[in-house]
């Protein structure tokens, strides 16, 4: 991993400061993700204000990240107003945010990416949850009556032009292994909401399972400005919050 964090500093102040909370910054980063190729991290502030436990702002650009499982290409980061614990910081001790973080977001997904993150629990499990979701619509339940499931495995995942198309194996409730195909089309409904349309369930050799217009709920915290794919890349930028 090559991490390299840069202090912006005014002219003429102690760079001591930059050389406690830097290392400490640096430590912080490397424990949110699991895997990054390059990390590169730029500090703004002066000594007055993160002697007080407030960096202003902080820019952060990353290539071939994990986070939690989920595979990125290149992601960018601008935080602002950051609360940090600088008394325990100057005794050695991890940089622990305060409060929440505000935070704008860029990020890149490849079609390698999401294939690697299909094989993690999180996008698997929010996948397999969506599916459930899904399978209860009004809609499909009346074209699918008894449409059950113990459970399905992800095999494969491609980014299309304005949409995704899954293909898994589910195993019903007699321990029969199904092929299932799901292609969605992915529009941004609001800045907290997607809708997945058209949308095309079809499971072994049954006829498709069609659903239009469905909204999926991102909830209060996320603020989505951008949601593009073309085949093989998806690119999103939003604003969210980064807890304590």
């Amino acid at each position: 991993m090559s991490v390299e964090i840069l202090a912006t500093l005014k002219p003429k102040q102690s760079r001591i400061i930059s050389k406690v909370v830097s290392p400490a910054l640096q430590l912080w980063l490397s424990t949110q993700v699991e895997q990054v190729e390059a990390l590169q991290c730029n500090i703004t502030g002066g000594d007055r204000q993160l002697l007080g436990g407030h960096i202003p702002s902080v820019s952060i650009a990353a290539s071939r990240a994990v986070y939690q499982g989920l595979y990125l290409s290149k992601i960018k980061l601008e935080g602002t107003n950051i609360r940090f614990n600088f008394s325990g910081v100057l005794k050695g001790k991890p940089l622990r945010l305060l409060e929440p973080v505000p935070v704008v977001a860029w990020l890149l997904l490849e079609g390698r990416d999401l294939q690697a993150s299909l094989s993690t629990p999180l996008l698997s499990k929010a996948l397999s949850e969506l599916l459930a979701t899904l399978i209860t619509e009004d809609k499909i339940a009346n074209l699918a009556p008894g449409l059950q499931y113990k459970q399905i495995a992800w095999q494969k995942i491609d980014i299309e032009q304005g949409g995704l198309k899954l293909s898994g194996t589910m195993t019903n409730n007699a321990l029969i292994s199904i092929p299932v195909v799901i292609q969605v089309g992915i529009q941004l409904a609001t800045p907290q909401a997607l809708r997945l349309s058209p949308l095309k369930i079809q499971i072994s050799q049954q006829p498709p399972l069609i659903l239009d217009n469905f909204l999926l709920d991102l909830g209060s915290e996320v603020d989505i400005f951008e949601l593009f794919m073309t085949p093989g890349k998806l690119i999103c930028s939003g604003r969210l919050n980064v807890n304590p």
